[in-house]
């Protein structure tokens, strides 16, 4: 029978010829990951069920969270992410200052290749589609089991295809190609699916492009979001990776429950209001309203904190200063992307222009340090996800958008056309 791309990467993991939409499966991992809030929960929940990790190569904790720790309760977390990792020998151990923001870590890393089954005790886990792998979020105890099993159980997921067609126009990123599709389709438009991009128009978006859509597939409620894999998702691999990868497609008749259409040529800069994803609007429909004021603006995250969103945003600031009501914080998501910053002068642009320019860490993307909002303030972030209270006060308003749309609300003082930088 036919299957999707998802069914046919699960089908392999499971040992099954074939797989349907709704079947209970038990699938081999390749990579388990927690982070320095769900893995300390993880680990005495192994404790009880194993002495050692099921493959020292293939469990991998990441510190980014709240990271430089912003409190004893904190560092404590850390501290027992850092010894279960020495204890168990892992092979991959991750530390502050050498490592970054759990997933663009572990694609730079070379960690997360095509064809991979991997979950992550953190929602945004869906990342690592853009490479062609299933990748999902899961709960602590399922990360327990995976980390000691090396197995875990599934539900194959029901597809819907997004046929993208067209090209980017200048100041359109991937950032809102995902707000369009998930203001389209709902935040539950998605539920328990798979997200699985094709057509022409893939060709046109870059590789952070799509870790960004990718990372986004679960604020549609998306099981897990993937690509195909083509020449730039290879050589991307084989810069980052020893890995082998296998590549798999879906069957030309393969059954969705929806196809999708986008024209990437219809997609302007797009930013998504209080309190959903999916409250998606155009920047012209926000030109054409009264001006939306902010107080803070957030560069990077595991979203947007890539060195082409730095590169982006750098371009708009250049030359420009920060508004006097506005205060910004520049995260890059690396250690690497950090160094690329410095060697490119992006650091000198973005000091100048009146930034923060901080250490990689998730800190503000849910209001847990280095940017946290008051009563009543509003913030324009490139994170991706804006529900009541995530950065702060429940009283505070998150508007989501692309690192040039954040650039220039920056520099506005309110949101902002990037395509009107400079007129």
């Amino acid at each position: 029978m036919s299957m999707t791309m998802t069914q046919k990467i699960l089908a392999d993991h499971a040992g099954l010829k074939e797989v349907t939409a709704g079947q209970l499966i038990e699938a081999k991992l390749d990579l388990v990951m927690a982070n320095d809030v769900t893995g300390p929960m993880a680990i005495p929940i192994f404790k009880q069920m194993a002495e050692e990790v099921f493959d020292k190569d293939k469990v991998v904790l990441v510190p980014d969270h709240f990271t430089p720790n912003k409190d004893i309760k904190s560092a404590q977390n850390c501290k027992a992410m850092r010894e279960f990792s020495f204890a168990q020998e892992l092979t991959h151990h991750m530390e502050q200052g050498k490592c970054g923001v759990e997933h663009a870590i572990l694609p730079e890393s070379g960690l997360t290749v095509a064809g991979e089954c991997i979950i992550g005790a953190d929602s945004h886990t869906c990342t690592y589609g853009a490479l062609g792998a299933f990748s999902t979020g899961v709960g602590t105890t399922d990360i327990a089991t995976g980390m000691a099993t090396g197995e875990l159980w599934f539900k194959v997921p029901s597809a819907i295809k997004i046929v993208l067609t067209g090209k980017l126009n200048p100041h359109v990123s991937g950032k809102d190609v995902i707000l369009h599709i998930i203001g389209k389709i709902g935040v539950d438009g998605a539920l328990y699916k798979s997200m699985e991009f094709t057509g022409p128009g893939v060709s046109e978006l870059s590789m952070d492009d799509r870790f960004t859509i990718c990372n986004m597939a679960i604020e549609a409620g998306g099981k897990n979001g993937i690509f195909p894999v083509d020449d730039q998702a290879i050589a991307y691999m084989e810069e980052h990776s020893t890995k082998a990868y296998k590549i798999y497609e879906a069957d030309e008749d393969a059954d969705y429950d929806e196809v999708v259409e986008i024209n990437l040529s219809d997609i302007v800069p797009t930013v998504a209001f209080p309190h959903l994803p999916g409250n998606a609007h155009t920047i012209d429909e926000i030109n054409e309203s009264e001006k939306i004021y902010i107080d803070q603006v957030v560069i990077g995250s595991c979203t947007n904190g890539r060195i082409s969103d730095l590169r982006k945003a750098a371009a708009i600031l250049k030359g420009h200063k920060v508004n006097d009501h506005v205060r910004v914080m520049v995260l890059p998501a690396t250690q690497k992307i950090f160094m690329q910053c410095v060697h490119e002068g992006l650091v000198d642009i973005f000091v100048e222009a009146g930034c923060a320019f901080n250490t990689p860490s998730c800190g503000p993307c849910m209001g847990g340090h280095m940017g946290v909002l008051a009563n009543g303030e509003k913030c324009v972030s490139t994170t991706n996800r804006n529900f009541i209270g995530r950065m702060g006060d429940v009283e505070s308003l998150i508007y989501l958008a692309s690192p040039e749309t954040a650039a220039a609300s920056a520099i506005a003082g309110y949101i902002a056309d990037p395509r009107k930088v400079g007129e």
